[in-house]
């Protein structure tokens, strides 16, 4: 099936169903990170029209022609749920360059929105691509797509395709609260093994919420190991390939700067659930606890989601989180995944890698 779009992006053309494309506004922005309902205009500050494109679910490749021939601009492109894809890329006057990404559309609504200083983009091509890979995100809080009335609450899966090709798709699955467990007792792993394909990929973050059961017998190396392995089993029954990645630390200092490990032998057990399945394992405690500790006690709040009361309409009364991220730290956690991943033996990922990941923003 071939389907495309290819036109200039006026914001006076509103969204109109016979057409199936145009610009809207959320009457607010969503609560309720369940619903998936979040358009990623409102991610913004202040929030921006969302350019609404109805088309088939699957995967897609967008290319934007950005730049202006009389000005410069600062453009940042959002799709979907607030995934970042493109960073405050700036051009001169009488510059205009061409960016492609992939999207993955999985409610017939591919959602696009472009802020930034003075954000310019001249042209939108959108075409249906079959032929490329998923990276499915299996995991918790830390990884989600943070509903956009929760801004600026921010899970590291929301921003891993900056660190990406335009010829893989992300879709994450990944939820609040949820352990490796409850993840597949609600048939959320099901949802996944109904659209995975030969070739996708399964990246599994788990041990914020496992740590926290208490039912008989539950632990690090026996019911999370257990749980882990399903998820390996289903990626290699539908060939495709899983990755295991080990959770961040906390924002919890040792006296002498050291960062404490409130996860205990969980790490360890993934670690050693990898070596015995021989799958690609992603170390990103280890690489968050050199980050952090880089970082220290004070500049690590960036990272997490510190706020003064009022600094944000979403957090009237501020917030002291030590393990969920800002924007700006979903963006390291992520940067630390692709480094992660590029030490690996995850070959056929790694290819899809952008090969500039750079260093931290904060």
């Amino acid at each position: 099936m071939i389907f495309n779009y290819s036109f200039v992006p006026a914001l006076d053309s509103l969204y109109d169903m016979e057409q199936g494309y145009g610009f809207a506004a959320a009457p607010a922005g969503s609560k309720n990170e369940e619903l998936k309902d979040s358009w990623p205009g409102d991610y913004f500050s202040p929030a921006v029209p969302t350019l609404l494109m109805d088309v088939p679910n699957g995967n897609y490749t967008v290319t934007l022609e950005i730049g202006s021939p009389d000005t410069s601009a600062v453009t940042t492109v959002r799709e979907g749920l607030g995934r970042i894809r493109l960073l405050e890329l700036k051009t001169g006057p009488g510059e205009i360059t061409t960016r492609i990404f992939a999207v993955h559309v999985e409610d017939g609504v591919l959602k696009l929105a472009f802020g930034g200083a003075a954000p310019s983009v001249r042209q939108v091509t959108v075409n249906r691509v079959s032929s490329i890979p998923t990276l499915f995100l299996a995991g918790d809080s830390t990884v989600t797509d943070q509903a956009s009335g929760q801004f600026p609450y921010t899970g590291w899966g929301q921003m891993i395709g900056l660190y990406l090709d335009e010829d893989i798709a992300v879709a994450n699955h990944a939820r609040s609260g949820r352990s490796a467990r409850t993840f597949i007792e609600e048939s959320r792993l099901l949802r996944i093994a109904k659209r995975l394909r030969k070739g996708d990929f399964l990246l599994v973050q788990f041990a914020h919420n496992d740590e926290k059961e208490t039912e008989e017998g539950a632990g690090p190396f026996t019911t999370y190991q257990h749980y882990l392995k399903q998820y390996i089993d289903l990626a290699r029954s539908a060939g495709a390939y899983p990755v295991l990645v080990a959770p961040m630390h906390r924002r919890f200092f040792e006296e002498d700067g050291a960062i404490r490990n409130t996860h205990g032998d969980y790490i360890e057990a993934m670690r050693q659930l990898a070596v015995r399945e021989a799958v690609p394992f992603v170390d990103l405690a280890s690489l968050s606890k050199v980050y952090f500790e880089e970082l220290g006690e004070a500049r690590s709040k960036q990272v997490f989601l510190w706020a003064e009361p009022g600094q944000y309409a979403n957090l009237p009364e501020g917030a002291e989180d030590n393990t969920h991220f800002s924007e700006a730290g979903a963006i390291e956690m992520a940067r630390l995944v692709a480094k992660g991943l590029q030490q690996t033996e995850a070959d056929k990922l790694k290819q899809h890698l952008i090969s500039n990941i750079g260093g931290s923003l904060i």
